[in-house]
């Protein structure tokens, strides 16, 4: 999105680590990480919750640097991934509220 007062567009965003080796301080197996996925996914979680859960309770920064997988690819094989995909899933919850709220408050069309 463009500046009000200003001509730059921003690209404030993280940057990956050039390494693509897991960190030496993760002592997680590619296994123990897979286990812990599924079970998140049993309870629920989508797949980006799952990587924050994974980085803030386990230590885990990159899923696909240690187990050499993104998430939902681990899902996939394991049978657990969502029938929508994530964004679209949300999107769809979104246009949802809004038309309610529409429906209920006339007048803030």
């Amino acid at each position: 999105m463009g500046r009000m007062y200003g001509h730059g567009k921003g690209m404030s965003s993280s940057a990956l680590p050039y390494r693509r080796k897991p960190p030496t301080w993760v002592k997680m197996k590619t296994e123990d990480v897979c286990d812990h996925i599924c079970k998140l996914a049993k309870k629920g979680l989508t797949p980006s919750q799952i990587g924050v859960t994974l980085r803030d309770s386990f230590g885990i920064p990159q899923v696909r640097n240690v187990t050499g997988n993104k998430i939902l690819r681990i899902l996939k094989t394991n049978g657990l991934a969502p029938t929508l995909p994530e964004d679209l899933y949300f999107l769809i919850k979104k246009a949802v509220s809004i038309r309610k709220h529409l429906d209920k408050n006339r007048k803030d069309k």
